[in-house]
Parts: C-alpha cells; sequence; structure tokens
C-alpha cells in the first residue's frame, strides 16, 4: 500500500456506486476499522452499501484474508495427545431459531475421537447465540487463552470458547452488523464465518446452512451460493470443507432462547430430546467424522450410552460452569392456549426468532446483555394434535412489559387447522467440493 492513500468516504462511495473495491482498499478499511481511525458510522455506511451492492468472488476472498490476518491465528498440527496426533474438526451453523445442535455435537464428536476446537460467537439478529445459551450456566467462562484451549483439546476432546483475538476486525464487524440491518448479506455471512473458522486452527470444517424463513438468507439458491463460496473460501487455504443444507423454516426443537435451550440440549445428552434435534446432531457428527477419517465411533450410540454427556460435563466444568445449579428461567411467563382443537399448522421460525428476540433474549444495540432466562416453549410441533384449551406456548421475561411486542411478533406465526402441514426434510442437500 506504499504511496497509496485512502479514505473512508472515498472507500465509501466506491461501493456506493457499484465500484469494486481494490485489495488495497479492503486491507487498509479493514485494518483502519480494527485500529480505530475508521467509526462506527462511516464503517455502517459501507456495511451498507455492500448489503445493497454486494461484494464479487474476489472482494469476498480478500475482505475474509484481510479480517483472517488482523488477529492471531491457532495452530493445532504439533499436537499429539496419548501419543497419536490429535485430530481436529469443526461445524459452524450460519444461524438458526432454536438451534441448539452445538452442545450436543461437540460433545458427542469428541466422543468418537476427534477433537473440536470452537470459536463460538454470540446472537445475530434474529438467531442466538451458542456463547450466549452457554454463559447462562452458573460460572461458565468462554475466554479460553490458547494454552487452556490445546490442554482442554487433549483432556476433554473439545472447547467452546470466545474468538478473542482471532479475527478481531470480524468481532467489531459482527457486532456492528447486528444492530445496523446488515445481517443478511451474502458475502458478509461469507467472510465472517470463515475469517474465524479459518483463525481457530481446525483441521477440517462442517457447514450447517440454514434455508428458509428463520434462515440469515432465505432462498435455497441463496444459501446454495453461499455454501459454495464458503467451501471455496476453506480451499483456498488447504481446510476441507462441506455443507449441509438443512431447514429452518419451522424453530429446532421445543424451545428457543439461551438457558431453555441448554436445558434441551441436556435432554438430547440424555438419549432423549426432540428427533429433528437428535436427527441433526447425528448428521453433522457422521459428516465431520468423515471428513476427517475417523470411523471409530458412532455418534448416535455416544447420546444413548452417556459418553457425550460425559464429554459435555466435562467441557463446562473445564470452563468453570456448575451444571448442578438450576438454569434460570425467566420470572415472568405468558402462556398461549389453543381456542380450538385439531393439528398444529407450520411453527413460522423467524416470528419465534423474533419473540425471543423482544422477550430480552436478544441486543438491540452492541454489548448488550441478554436474558438467560427468555425465550419461548413450543408445546406442540407441526402436525401434532391440539385439543381446545391446551398451551401452544408459553414465553418468559424478566421484564413484564416485553410481552405484548413479543406477543405480536409471533401473531400471525403459526396455525391450528384441520390438516397436517406438508412435512419438509430437515436435510435437504448435501454439498462438497
Amino acid at each position: 500500500m506504499t504511496g497509496v492513500t485512502f479514505d473512508a468516504p472515498t472507500v465509501i462511495r466506491t461501493k456506493r456506486d457499484d465500484g469494486r473495491l481494490s485489495d488495497a482498499a479492503i486491507d487498509w478499511v479493514i485494518e483502519a476499522y480494527t485500529d480505530g481511525r475508521v467509526t462506527d458510522e462511516q464503517m455502517s455506511a459501507l456495511l451498507m452499501a455492500i448489503f445493497l451492492r454486494g461484494m464479487d468472488h474476489r472482494e469476498t476472498a480478500r475482505w475474509t484474508e484481510a479480517m483472517l490476518v488482523s488477529g492471531a491465528r491457532m495452530d493445532f498440527t504439533d499436537m499429539r495427545c496419548d501419543g497419536r496426533p490429535l485430530v481436529t474438526v469443526d461445524k459452524h451453523s450460519t444461524g438458526g431459531v432454536g438451534d441448539k445442535v452445538t452442545l450436543p455435537l461437540v460433545a458427542a464428536v469428541a466422543a468418537c475421537g476427534a477433537a473440536v476446537p470452537q470459536a463460538s460467537g454470540r446472537g445475530l439478529g434474529h438467531t442466538g447465540g451458542t456463547l450466549d445459551k452457554l454463559e447462562s450456566i452458573v460460572g461458565f467462562s468462554a475466554d479460553l487463552p490458547t494454552a487452556r484451549v490445546r490442554q482442554q483439546l487433549c483432556d476433554v476432546g473439545a472447547a467452546i470458547f470466545a474468538a478473542g483475538r482471532l479475527a478481531p476486525a470480524d468481532a467489531k464487524l459482527y457486532a456492528l452488523r447486528d444492530v445496523t440491518g446488515t445481517v443478511e448479506s451474502l458475502p458478509l455471512i461469507a467472510s465472517s464465518v470463515m475469517s474465524k473458522k479459518l483463525a481457530e486452527g481446525a483441521g477440517a470444517l462442517v457447514l450447517d446452512v440454514k434455508v428458509g424463513s428463520g434462515a440469515l438468507l432465505k432462498s435455497e439458491s441463496q444459501c446454495r451460493e453461499l455454501a459454495e463460496t464458503m467451501i471455496a473460501l476453506g480451499a483456498r487455504h488447504d481446510v476441507p470443507t462441506a455443507a449441509l443444507l438443512t431447514d429452518m423454516n419451522c424453530p429446532l426443537g421445543r424451545t428457543a432462547g439461551n438457558a431453555l435451550e441448554v436445558a434441551e440440549a441436556l435432554e438430547v445428552l440424555a438419549g432423549g430430546g426432540p428427533a429433528d434435534v437428535v436427527q441433526l446432531t447425528v448428521q453433522l457428527a457422521a459428516e465431520m467424522l468423515n471428513l476427517v477419517g475417523v470411523h471409530g465411533g458412532d455418534p448416535a450410540q455416544t447420546l444413548r450410552n452417556g459418553t457425550a454427556m460425559d464429554r459435555f460435563r466435562a467441557l463446562v466444568a473445564a470452563q468453570g460452569g456448575d451444571l448442578s445449579v438450576p438454569l434460570p428461567v425467566g420470572a415472568c411467563s405468558e402462556t398461549l392456549t389453543a381456542s380450538r382443537g385439531g393439528t398444529m399448522g407450520d411453527i413460522d421460525a423467524m416470528a419465534v426468532g423474533l419473540t425471543v428476540w423482544r422477550l430480552g433474549a436478544g441486543r438491540s444495540r452492541p454489548g448488550e446483555r441478554v436474558q438467560p432466562g427468555a425465550g419461548i416453549r413450543m408445546h406442540r410441533r407441526p402436525g401434532e394434535p391440539v385439543a381446545a384449551g391446551e398451551p401452544l406456548f408459553t414465553l418468559y421475561t424478566d421484564t413484564p412489559e416485553r410481552f405484548g411486542a413479543a406477543m405480536a411478533e409471533l401473531d400471525g406465526g403459526w396455525s391450528v387447522g384441520a390438516a397436517p402441514p406438508v412435512p419438509r426434510p430437515l436435510i435437504i442437500d448435501r454439498i462438497t467440493p
């Protein structure tokens, strides 16, 4: 960049007017935003320009690389545990409603013999964040130094931690996108996911790309393009990457929120839980193990025999959490009951996600605290019988003044009818390089 001078307004105007950002311009703006020379207001304008105008594959690749080099990178290739090389693999979901799969998944994969170093994030828009969920466990800390992560991968087989020094540019942009209406941008999603995942040092990556009303991108064609873009970014950095396209028109499981989802994940780890959460957990675990050539275990069996639960408890304890303390539940609750009998129709994932956000489980400004006990319990799933007067949804919050706005979001997002809805496959497609 020697001899080239950049300024934020010029970079913003270039993208606003549908121009292509040069490699040097991208490098400059990411570095300048990370160290504070580009303000939040200026970056917000650039993010909106990218949201509206997009970025081509070259721009997206360079944006990803600029965020990747903004911080430290982890590397586990030198590690041996019990005399054997450490095999690492991770999974990332593009964001869903009720998606608590990471919790049982990481434990199941570890119980099968692979190690999972997972740099996770907080809630983004209407979608829940893994760290927000886990931090509803008393004492749980996601702030792990690299040495602790390495030790935990040997001792437990998994670590779930805040990105911290990894891709700090993404951490700032992630929070800003959440409150500026710029979450649902294909290049910004792809670069955010892959900069963080490449920095964490996993040997391979499986992507759970959500499709439907509750996903960040709604159409299957957009989601397929997102998956292909991220797979290409992985290949560019020699990280084998595959993806599943999965349905997110309906929430996963019967709960959405933070502590409520942890409780449901514990049900899955105890050999029970909702069938869709179990199915997706097992399928993603199989994909992860297959990608790194670990074939000695059955993920479904680890859920049935308690070995995955043992790994999860060990992970939580290693990170300061205490599962013996009851998980928090919102102090105030409202229950919506059926006015007629019939069959539960579709439940719109976006409506549920926004309901939970209104209840206090998500953020409306960067750094805002979330309510660990806020959320929703869905007493009936699509296709299940409903009797007049029985509960359909229970909403929880510590701030009862939120109920009005939350109920308004839920209104129209569900139905009870005479016939069951047309079933949709949970797993739509598998995409590989």
